[in-house]
């Protein structure tokens, strides 16, 4: 199977661990063992546990807990698996056939345009339109699904826009795609990441043929335990079962012992809250940064994520800017051209420190008031 090179984690994974200041990063501070303990993860029970393979789509007690997050689901319905990106990967894999038809919103996280490609699938795109609040194009859509299209994948909240769609456009994808027979893949990892009072809601009960991807590593803050799950129709998580088998047999045996403490519904709240306490924190002094720049950067703040998606005013080709900063400044940000959309970057919101986060901040506005005067 040939497949093309996932430009955006190609870069990401060269350079972020030599930067000294990454802001290519899409996920929030990460919450450390010790803070688990005291939300209760057994640490004691833990050293005795034997590390042997674990139940390989993940173990009742954590499928139960995920199920209950969506009405209506029972174990049956969920699959545990390394990480949202794995859930993905196994969901193409058990549904796409050479000559099949995928959707794809842009911008996004492109996954799921390299595997489909590599799977003999015929990729459609249509756009989330920036003039409309990143609502998506209509017309666009309605061509991209139709009654050829064996599956739409979209991000919810998006990546990298930050923003969410409105409950009206959530029904008509839903509705579009139980018209056509297309399994609506919805990857709702920044579920839980909003910067406001409202909570995203979920895809999830809005058709019969709705599938949930998501996972640990963003709302959560946990993304070194690399637990995700997919929650569908009961024949599509039995067939992804299927495909894990011959990929990684199955989740980290511990790892599963954690996520059962930060999916319970009161851990779960309680690490979104952490969040949303660290989105907060800094969103206002990236919107102070922003208008600094006058007319050279428009910004739409996120509604939900530690993603921020700029565009600005030049001729100069994202990776090139990307390319700059990285040379001259030695911090890594994401050219918008690894979403699918030229002429915007998008730089993180959640550094590790504040002072830290504003100092890189400093060095990529150095090159980008050095390009607005050119």
């Amino acid at each position: 199977m040939k497949i093309d090179v996932f430009e955006m984690e190609r870069m990401q994974s060269t350079w972020e661990n030599l930067v000294e200041f990454d802001m290519s990063e899409s996920g929030i501070t990460p919450v450390t063992l010790r803070e688990l303990v005291e939300m209760g993860f057994d640490m004691e029970a833990a050293m005795d546990m034997p590390l042997g393979y674990s139940q390989s789509n993940g173990t009742t007690e954590l499928k139960e807990l995920l199920a209950g997050i969506y009405p209506g689901a029972t174990a049956d319905n969920v699959e545990v698996t390394n990480g949202t990106s794995e859930a993905n990967y196994i969901l193409a894999l058990s549904q796409l056939r050479e000559g099949d038809e995928f959707a794809l919103e842009i911008p996004n996280y492109l996954q799921l345009l390299g595997v489909p490609r590599s799977l003999g699938a015929k990729v459609n795109t249509f756009s989330l339109r920036s003039d409309r609040g990143w609502e998506p194009d209509w017309e666009e859509f309605e061509s991209a699904v139709n009654e050829n299209t064996r599956m739409l994948y979209v991000s919810h909240p998006n990546n990298p826009t930050g923003s969410v769609l409105s409950e009206d456009s959530m029904k008509r994808i839903a509705e579009r795609c139980d018209r056509m027979g297309t399994y609506l893949v919805s990857d709702e990892v920044y579920l839980g990441a909003e910067i406001g009072e409202r909570r995203t809601p979920s895809f999830w009960g809005m058709g019969e043929n709705v599938i949930v991807t998501s996972g640990l590593s963003k709302a959560y803050g946990i993304p070194g335990i690399r637990i995700g799950w997919i929650v569908g129709p009961k024949d599509v998580v039995a067939s992804c079962w299927t495909q894990h088998d011959y990929i990684t047999i199955g989740p980290n045996k511990l790892s599963d012992r954690l996520a059962q403490i930060a999916v319970r519904p009161d851990n779960r709240e309680r690490l979104y809250a952490r969040t949303q306490s660290i989105l907060r924190r800094n969103l206002g002094a990236f919107r102070d940064w922003v208008d600094g720049f006058g007319d050279f950067l428009e910004f739409k703040e996120p509604q939900a994520g530690p993603i921020c998606f700029l565009k600005y005013r030049s001729d100069m080709p994202s990776v090139a800017i990307a390319e700059r900063i990285l040379e001259k400044q030695n911090t890594l940000i994401v050219p918008g051209s690894h979403f699918g959309l030229e002429g915007y970057i998008r730089i993180w919101l959640a550094g590790k420190s504040k002072q830290q986060w504003e100092e890189a901040l400093g060095r990529i506005g150095v090159e980008l008031r050095a390009i607005a005067g050119e």
